[in-house]
């Protein structure tokens, strides 16, 4: 029996809605070619009517929020498309800050998260105090500072968005 997906998967900036996603989308491989991180795989075969589509893991490897979205310019079929008002508009999945990790609160000076932050201090700064300040609403959840806090575990964390 073919199902939708087995889990939602994390689509790449610019997707679409799922089910039109799903029959826009012609598995060519262009949008995973384009991406200079590599963040973009293609869902295998056990993940249904989705396999073949590309998909994101902002916790294994994070989007970089290319300025230019090469992904959404390599895709030929429209199953991504350039959101009118750009990066504010994407949204992987959200955040969460760890204060009790983060070693700004220890006294030690670390700037690691904010210096990785690609979307700016929308998303991400410091406050007078030196500690990281995490703007949900700015954030688009692309799992950049998450790899770049130098704390065990980290004291930023990714989590899927609800769908």
């Amino acid at each position: 029996e073919a199902r939708l997906v087995q889990k939602p998967l994390i689509r790449p900036p610019g997707a679409i809605p799922e089910v039109a996603f799903l029959a826009a989308c012609t598995r060519c491989g262009a949008c995973t070619t384009a991406c200079p991180p590599g963040a973009i795989r293609g869902a295998l075969a056990d993940a249904g009517f989705a396999a073949g589509t590309p998909y994101l893991e902002p916790d294994r490897v994070p989007c970089s929020a290319c300025a230019d979205m090469p992904c959404v310019a390599a895709c030929p079929s429209e199953a991504l498309i350039a959101p009118p008002r750009g990066w504010p508009e994407v949204r992987f999945g959200t955040i969460t800050f760890h204060p009790h990790r983060c070693i700004t609160f220890r006294g030690d000076a670390c700037t690691a998260c904010v210096d990785s932050c690609p979307i700016g201090s929308t998303a991400l700064s410091l406050d007078a105090s030196g500690h990281p300040v995490l703007k949900a609403e700015g954030c688009v959840g692309c799992g950049v500072c998450v790899r770049q806090c130098p704390t065990t575990p980290p004291s930023l964390t990714f989590g899927s968005r609800e769908r």
